[in-house]
């Protein structure tokens, strides 16, 4: 038995993360193959979520209701100018859904899931400056010392956590990427 002395260094085994989520289901312990889990209901939910909206960006419904929104956007704003109300939305829409498709393309292509990732960090990124640039989505309550999110920017919130779910789908597709 040798051990490492002050000129040789010691070699320390360090087990490899499978970087696979669907190889990583089948992993050994628990908390392992609940990991694995996660990141696939993590990683496809966000696509769901992505999805669902994108889709309902092309009824006149979610484009007048994302209007005042687009509108009071320092980066958004410019878009009424080149098209409709319904354009707009169409053009978002179609973002979104592409943003999705790419996000979901992980198993056979994490490269282009890692773009589809960050471009869905810019996307809610966007999203939550509304919650500043939007007159009226924050309101005072009787009683209560902070202003608090109206109906609009309580939805608006939940973009903090899908920001989060972005961000990491992009750090996992981009190790897998690496790890190839």
């Amino acid at each position: 038995m040798t051990f490492a002395t002050s000129s040789q260094p010691l070699a320390v085994s360090v087990p490899v993360r499978r970087t696979n989520p669907i190889a990583r289901v089948a992993a050994s312990s628990v908390p392992e193959r609940l990991d694995a889990w996660a990141g696939v209901v993590l990683r496809y939910g966000l696509v769901a979520v992505i999805l669902f909206f994108g889709a309902f960006k092309f009824t006149a419904v979610e484009a007048t209701g994302i209007q005042p929104l687009v509108s009071h956007s320092p980066f958004l704003s410019w878009l009424y100018s080149i098209g409709s109300v319904r354009a707009v939305s169409g053009v978002i829409g179609t973002i979104e859904i592409a943003l999705a498709v790419l996000i979901a393309a992980r198993r056979f292509a994490p490269a282009l899931s890692a773009a589809g990732s960050l471009g869905a960090v810019g996307m809610f990124a966007t999203t939550l400056s509304f919650l500043v640039t939007t007159p009226g989505v924050w309101v005072s309550v009787p009683g209560f010392p902070l202003p608090v999110p109206n109906e609009i920017g309580a939805f608006l919130v939940k973009d903090l956590f899908l920001l989060g779910a972005a961000l990491w789908s992009a750090a996992e597709a981009l190790r897998a990427v690496r790890s190839r």
